[in-house]
């Protein structure tokens, strides 16, 4: 998908050094639908959206003293 808004921009800057500066923002409308699309695509994606790895957010398993499963 990311290769489509990369097309885009391209045409939106050939449109542009030929002169056709409609037909560039027009392409260049299309590179943004299509680059906000895709970054709404990605954050709400049930696979792997809004998982940050770095960020550890549970808590660590306590056990009993010696039981080898958390820190006491």
């Amino acid at each position: 998908m990311m290769a489509a808004v990369f097309a885009s921009l391209t045409l939106a800057l050939i449109l542009g050094c030929l002169g056709r500066t409609r037909e560039a923002l027009g392409a260049i409308a299309v590179c943004l639908g299509l680059a906000i699309w895709l970054f709404l695509f990605e954050i709400y994606s049930p696979e792997y959206g809004f998982r940050m790895p770095w960020i550890s957010t549970e808590a660590p398993v306590i056990g009993p003293a010696g039981d080898g499963r958390g820190v006491a």
